[in-house]
């Protein structure tokens, strides 16, 4: 399979951290690709009619993209514990988890571009400290439950819930977009322990945005 990758995305590295966890990893031919609303790669929006990475190529041809599809496909194809579980209310807890941490990299990649990436007589810092008080809020809302999360069994294999919000967490705190760890001790032990697994040691996000 042929992963279509940017080394600088928080979605792109679910899907590899993923892949790790499933012991998948090997079984992917990973490939940077540079993406950007402001410059167009024709490699990927052709196969992607939104030009975003990740896009999974599948062995038999067929292309899936959206790191959540990708991801699904993916536990798929593994017989270890699945990063989906399929009883329900684990289930809905990590997709419900996962929806946050996808949240949290929307919010933090539009509060970006009012801060970096716009040039700046077009910036507009009302938008910039809307998105940031949706970080704030999710990340203060996380610190009062994740001892509970912990206790029921999610610390030891994570789920895809517990990984797109590591990675998700790490993009924010790569592109120092928000200090999401200051005052929120219990938060800030869980995102070093989950950083500290192989897959996460072996992802590292690396690279700048080209607009």
């Amino acid at each position: 399979m042929k992963l279509l990758y940017q080394t600088h995305s928080p979605y792109a590295r679910k899907v590899l951290v993923a892949a790790h966890e499933m012991g998948l990893q090997n079984e992917l031919e990973v490939v940077h690709h540079e993406t950007s609303p402001t410059r167009r790669n024709e490699a990927v929006f052709a196969l992607n009619p939104l030009g975003k990475v990740p896009v999974l190529i599948c062995n038999d041809g067929t292309v899936l993209y959206d790191s959540n599809v990708i991801c699904e496909y993916l536990d798929g194809l593994h017989t270890g514990t699945k990063l989906i579980p399929a009883e329900p209310g684990a289930r809905w807890h990590a997709l419900k988890w996962q929806a946050l941490a996808q949240g949290i990299a929307d919010a933090g990649i539009a509060a970006r571009w009012e801060a970096v990436r716009r040039p700046e007589e077009l910036r507009w810092p009302t938008m910039h400290t809307g998105q940031i008080q949706k970080i704030a809020a999710t990340c203060a809302w996380l610190e009062t439950r994740l001892d509970a999360w912990l206790v029921a069994g999610s610390s030891g294999s994570p789920d895809i819930g517990a990984i797109a919000l590591v990675t998700a967490l790490s993009w924010i705190e790569f592109r120092q977009v928000y200090d999401f760890s200051s005052g929120r001790p219990h938060l800030a032990r869980w995102y070093q322990t989950l950083s500290g697994r192989p897959a996460m040691r072996a992802t590292a996000l690396t690279g700048e945005t080209h607009d």
